[in-house]
């Protein structure tokens, strides 16, 4: 479809037809073939998934959200979220590495109608992806940012250092969070990781989501464009809510994979024990219980992601209706970010867990650095680390007893 100016769509209610969704399953199916191929050898070796990210969007991975009217394929958050748990189950890292794209591409579908929005919906239908670069790499005071924002001339140029840049190092654009005191607040810059001011570095060092892309990235009076620049309070008031989301769909796919690799390394199996359940492996009822936890998580990490969209749906419903005048969206936010806490809580413990308890159906045949089960364990640890869970439990405990809300925006570094 060509790309329009017109503000034709609304995101309330925007959901694909059972056919559109399935072709976009359809066209993304080689991609997801190619993440999966050679997924085992890149988490041993480092390796990053370029292929399989530049194949997701040359599918239209970039503009799943964006409305059919301007090219898109005009999925809603549930059906996004179900897409990309799909992603997760083909590889966790390359499902991570898009948290920053999806996150931007959603604060750019709730924002004002105009000729820049619809830009950056162009952008997007043509296959362009934005990293990500909030997290200051020097210990900083929680609430501030060394990164920062300033005129050279009558240009913006962008100084500092950040670490976890998920997705970046795979992106066109990089969403920067800065310091601007000529705007008197935080900023969100827009830079073009091609920029020569623009230095990606892939030293991430944790043990799980090894290929993410997520490290370091330093500006050096990088370009900024007027039109780039995106006031901090003017950014979506659901995001936290939507940037652990992405860590859900992450958890569940890979709950959906082990549990597959599990089945798969069980029915293969043909040495069993003789004070086993049955004359052979796959046919022992004990180790077949084992495989089906493993599966009943995996049902239950796609509901928690469901349920989560669905709070999403009515947070975004809500940001969208500030521009035709509609309330406050503080409750709506609210709801989304209490059902991300209470499906963080859920995922973070019976996730890994199930990570480690598909060895109980394999035995030490199983731990075999070939095979790579152990991935499964050391992604979810990871993923499940960030954001930690143990504030959002207390978090939503303070809502039950003190009626107390959660905070939507928190930062980390030190507290002096």
């Amino acid at each position: 479809m060509s790309i329009t100016a017109e503000p034709t769509f609304t995101v309330a209610g925007q959901q694909a037809s059972p056919e559109e969704l399935a072709a976009v399953r359809e066209r993304l199916t080689p991609a997801l073939e190619i993440l999966r191929a050679g997924v085992v050898e890149r988490d041993a070796a480092r390796e990053l998934p370029r292929e399989g990210v530049a194949a997701l969007a040359a599918a239209g991975f970039a503009a799943l959200r964006v409305p059919r009217e301007f090219g898109g394929a005009g999925l809603s958050l549930t059906q996004l979220f179900a897409v990309l748990t799909e992603v997760a189950a083909a590889d966790p890292n390359a499902a991570q590495a898009l948290r920053g794209h999806l996150a931007f591409v959603e604060d750019r579908l709730v924002s004002a109608p105009g000729p820049e929005r619809d830009a950056w919906f162009a952008r997007f239908v043509a296959g362009e992806l934005a990293g990500n670069a909030w997290t200051d790499a020097a210990v900083s005071k929680q609430g501030l940012t060394s990164t920062r924002l300033s005129r050279k001339g009558g240009d913006w140029v962008l100084d500092g250092t950040k670490y976890y840049s998920t997705g970046s190092i795979f992106a066109q654009w990089i969403d920067v969070y800065a310091d601007s005191p000529e705007h008197g607040e935080d900023v969100i810059a827009l830079v073009r990781t091609d920029d020569p001011g623009v230095e990606l570095s892939d030293d991430w060092t944790g043990f799980g989501q090894r290929t993410t892309g997520t490290g370091t990235t330093v500006f050096t009076q990088a370009a900024v464009l007027d039109a780039h620049v995106v006031l901090g309070s003017d950014r979506f008031g659901y995001q936290t809510a939507f940037y652990q989301q992405v860590l859900l769909a992450t958890l569940a796919g890979i709950a959906r994979n082990a549990a597959d690799d599990a089945a798969a390394a069980l029915k293969a199996r043909a040495r069993g024990y003789s004070h086993g359940g049955a004359s052979g492996p796959a046919g022992d009822p004990q180790l077949l219980q084992v495989v089906g936890e493993l599966d009943a998580t995996a049902f239950a990490a796609a509901a928690v992601v469901d349920a989560v969209s669905a709070a999403l749906e009515g947070a975004a419903a809500a940001a969208e209706a500030r521009w035709a005048g509609g309330g406050p969206t503080a409750e709506a936010d609210q709801a989304a970010e209490r059902a991300s806490a209470r499906g963080q809580v859920v995922l973070s413990a019976s996730v890994p867990a199930a990570a480690t308890r598909l060895f109980d159906a394999l035995g030490a045949s199983g731990t075999s650095v070939t095979a790579g089960l152990d991935r499964h364990w050391r992604n979810a640890r990871t993923a499940a680390t960030h954001n930690p869970w143990v504030y959002k439990a207390r978090i939503l405990g303070d809502k039950l007893v003190n009626d107390a809300d959660a905070p939507l925006l928190w930062s980390v570094g030190s507290a002096g």
